[in-house]
């Protein structure tokens, strides 16, 4: 008789996480990945990436079902490339969050991910892209933001860190959008009350998957609710402080195979 698996499904976020620094995902994740797979595990990636920025990752890893994307506002269908689910964040709205921050902080930098699977990130003068490799198009001004629909907004600051601008922008923004921090440099708004654990409980729904057994791998504050929505949270050696006070485990660091490392000892 087959032994039960510990968990039917496992959310990895990405940067930070499964990916390694130069992007790529090391042989022994894969291996690890494909060794839960065998014994009946599905695999969920779960990302503040916009769909367009997941695509060729997805590849990467094989995978041609489903994936949470842009911090739960999407939901992607990898193998029809198509939204299955999305939320998108109002243009005014965000417009109004921005004016509000800058009145208690001063001059921040926007940049705004498009809906939609072909949609652009799009970046004000000003704003430096945290993550080099993931392609953006400068436009010559900030209306030029909130040309089509937005999934989310990233901000940034000259001065501040990117805790006290994300505690100052919570203060401030109320209902108006749902701020997280889901990387250096990486400072968000997204549409109010969408989280990673939204957009992975609508996927896991669908797939039949309930969340008391999941087991989630995160690093940063945007990767809290996910943990809470799942039966066991896993946070990498180097993730922030907030993530690992709400861990039920804390794993190596993603250049040391953290997701491995639990992988195979839970699917061993």
């Amino acid at each position: 008789m087959v032994a039960p698996t510990p968990y039917s499904l496992i959310a990895t976020d990405l940067d930070g996480t499964l990916l390694r620094a130069d992007d790529t995902v090391s042989e022994r994740s894969l291996a690890a990945l494909a060794r839960a797979a065998r014994a009946g595990a599905r695999h969920l990636v779960v990302t503040g990436r916009p769909a367009p920025r997941v695509r060729p990752l997805l590849g990467d890893l094989g995978c041609t079902g489903l994936a949470v994307c842009g911090q739960g506002a999407q939901v992607y269908d990898a193998g029809a490339d198509r939204l299955l689910w999305s939320v998108t964040l109002d243009r005014d709205l965000a417009e109004t969050a921005l004016g509000k921050i800058e009145a208690e902080v001063g001059q921040v930098y926007a940049a705004v991910d498009q809906d939609g699977v072909d949609g652009l990130t799009l970046i004000e003068p000003g704003y430096r892209m945290p993550h080099p490799t993931l392609p953006a198009l400068r436009v010559g001004r900030r209306d030029d933001l909130w040309r089509a629909p937005i999934s989310k907004v990233l901000l940034r600051h000259h001065a501040l860190s990117d805790d006290e601008l994300a505690a100052t922008a919570r203060a401030v923004v109320g209902s108006l959008a749902t701020v997280t921090m889901s990387g250096p440099g990486t400072v968000e708004l997204q549409p109010c009350g969408v989280t990673k654990a939204t957009g992975l409980a609508l996927a896991a729904d669908r797939l039949g998957l309930s969340p008391d057994r999941a087991v989630a791998f995160g690093d940063m504050p945007n990767d809290v609710p996910m943990f809470d929505w799942a039966a066991h949270g896993v946070a990498m050696a180097d993730a922030h402080p907030e993530l690992k006070a709400v861990a039920d485990e804390i794993t190596s660091s993603n250049e040391d195979d953290g997701v491995a490392v639990v992988l195979e000892r839970l699917f061993g």
